[in-house]
């Protein structure tokens, strides 16, 4: 594995000179102009989050967004190109592009369940191209994430010692269209990890998102579980169900994550609200950085 370009001047990361690490940052276009939603998806998702963002950065501009901001990302697409019948960024190209900025950006990878070199793409990935972890959207992929057919990729990600975030709950993807453009909110029920979950004890599994309309059993697995884990991206603090404020500053304050869902939600955003909500101060650095850190094992 060979996580920084051999071209790359920049240090590696270091925890100690960051303010904070935001678990959940999208590239939606590559360095060819090719994007990861089709223009129909990508204008629905526009109206339904209404940020007025730029929503195609491209992974330089995301490295300067944050090194601005002393904060690092970890950076993925999603490899939806059997679910949504329209091509998948390139993983490779991403972590390629993320080794110039290893001081603050963090790949994850992403694979298409449905294609049988899912396994092997994702072992390469890895040990070939230095990504960080995985990032699954059961919804737009199409997939229930329970299915046996797809435990040997899980199994790969257990042996490898990389996490797997999973989109959970309602998707902005798809949002106001006829019947939602087929893309099915059942797949993203946090229940159906939790048998992925208890099968694959060694896997480190985040549940992105406020799980809505399932966040109750989002809280009872991360509780219940010691590899799951909640990022609280995708919606401003301010919306947060009560009860995700409540475990955050709780018993779940060793479990959850700071993330923006940037592009579509700014980081300024989420933490000017984050700043706003009744949480002790001693269990913020947790949320905003030191639980990420563990959990890369940076």
């Amino acid at each position: 594995m060979n996580p920084q370009s051999p071209l790359s001047t920049r240090a590696p990361l270091d925890p100690a000179g960051l303010t904070a690490i935001d678990f959940h940052v999208h590239v939606e276009q590559d360095a060819h102009g090719h994007l990861a939603l089709d223009a129909e998806l990508m204008d629905a998702s526009a109206a339904y989050f209404t940020s007025g963002q730029d929503r195609t950065p491209t992974v330089e501009r995301l490295a300067a967004h944050y090194r601005e901001r002393r904060m690092a990302a970890v950076i993925f697409t999603v490899d939806a190109t059997t679910g949504l019948g329209h091509p998948g960024l390139s993983s490779e190209e991403i972590a390629a592009a993320a080794a110039g900025h290893p001081d603050v950006l963090i790949p994850f990878g992403s694979v298409d369940p449905h294609r049988p070199n899912a396994v092997d793409r994702a072992r390469a990935l890895v040990l070939d191209h230095g990504v960080r972890g995985f990032k699954f959207h059961p919804s737009l992929q199409a997939f229930a994430p329970n299915a046996p057919e797809h435990y040997p990729l899980y199994e790969a990600l257990q042996e490898l010692g990389v996490p797997a975030l999973f989109h959970t709950g309602q998707t902005g993807i798809g949002a106001g269209l006829p019947g939602g453009r087929g893309i099915k909110l059942r797949y993203s029920d946090p229940m159906l990890l939790d048998d992925v979950a208890a099968d694959f004890p060694g896997l480190t599994i985040i549940l992105a998102h406020p799980s809505v309309p399932w966040q109750d059993e989002a809280i009872s697995m991360a509780t219940h579980k010691a590899n799951v884990h909640i990022d609280l991206s995708g919606w401003s603090p301010k919306y947060f169900p009560p009860q995700l404020v409540r475990a955050a500053g709780s018993f779940l304050r060793h479990k959850v994550l700071f993330g923006s869902d940037f592009p579509v939600v700014t980081p300024d955003r989420w933490l000017a609200d984050f700043d706003k909500l009744d949480i002790k101060p001693e269990v913020r650095p947790l949320i905003l950085k030191e639980n990420a850190v563990r959990l890369l094992g940076l």
